[in-house]
């Protein structure tokens, strides 16, 4: 039999968990209203905070929507649809599967023919995230003591810390865009592409900040994305 990413047997399995976490999700916003009737908090208050709050997902949701589209070139469209959907994270799954099919020389512009290969990249976007699970089970309360006895003690380097935490983990994706670099111009697209993002995510943070639209905190990301992924195609006719 031959292999297919898009096959009726994994939009079955990934259909089953989806509904699963969405009847979950479900029945937690019915537990959630009724205690906040209990708690004598007005039915327009509730239906105020679930209306913002959705509208406050729809920005992440665009940007994980473009890490499927991006993935469901070569893994099909159920896997991307599954991880990023219940408990994968865009910075970790599209890297790891991107870096997984560059190392076995597959190609990321068409769908994977080879199930050894598809089950490779599956296995290592799973049990990469695997340990941040039990991370934060078992170690979240002892971190979180951690950085507040530092944040406590001295607040200018608590931010120091939790800044450099966060430089530190940005750069290990950073490390990506210079992979190619070596290969010359086609090699420096990534790094302009990263740019001119990073550029677009600054032009926000100043209207954020300087002409106050907080509207903008929850776009931002997504236009950075989508600013970038439609300035990579000029930008690779021009340098590719």
């Amino acid at each position: 039999m031959d292999f297919s990413v898009n096959s009726g047997f994994l939009y079955a399995v990934t259909a089953l968990v989806v509904v699963f976490v969405l009847a979950q999700s479900a029945f937690f916003l019915v537990k959630a209203a009724r205690r906040a009737r209990q708690l004598g908090i007005t039915g327009q208050t509730i239906r105020k905070t679930v209306l913002s709050s959705a509208l406050f997902s729809v920005a992440p949701a665009v940007a994980i929507l473009l890490g499927v589209i991006t993935l469901s070139k070569f893994l099909g469209l159920p896997l991307p649809w599954l991880r990023l959907s219940v408990l994968g994270a865009l910075t970790y799954e599209l890297p790891a599967a991107t870096t997984t099919a560059t190392a076995m020389n597959l190609s990321l512009s068409q769908p994977i023919a080879d199930a050894r290969a598809f089950s490779a990249i599956a296995w290592v976007m799973t049990l990469g995230i695997i340990p941040g699970i039990f991370l934060v089970l078992f170690g979240l309360k002892k971190i979180q003591g951690g950085v507040m006895s530092i944040k406590t003690k001295d607040p200018k380097w608590g931010n120091i810390f939790m800044d450099s935490m966060f430089l530190g983990m940005i750069s290990a994706f950073v490390g990506m865009l210079f992979a190619d670099i070596r290969s010359g111009v086609p090699g420096l697209i990534p790094i302009v592409v990263a740019l001119i993002s990073a550029a677009i995510m600054g032009v926000c943070g100043i209207l954020i900040k300087k002409c106050n639209v907080r509207w903008l905190e929850q776009y931002a990301l997504p236009i950075s994305m989508l600013g970038a992924m439609a300035a990579s195609i000029p930008v690779t006719m021009l340098m590719g």
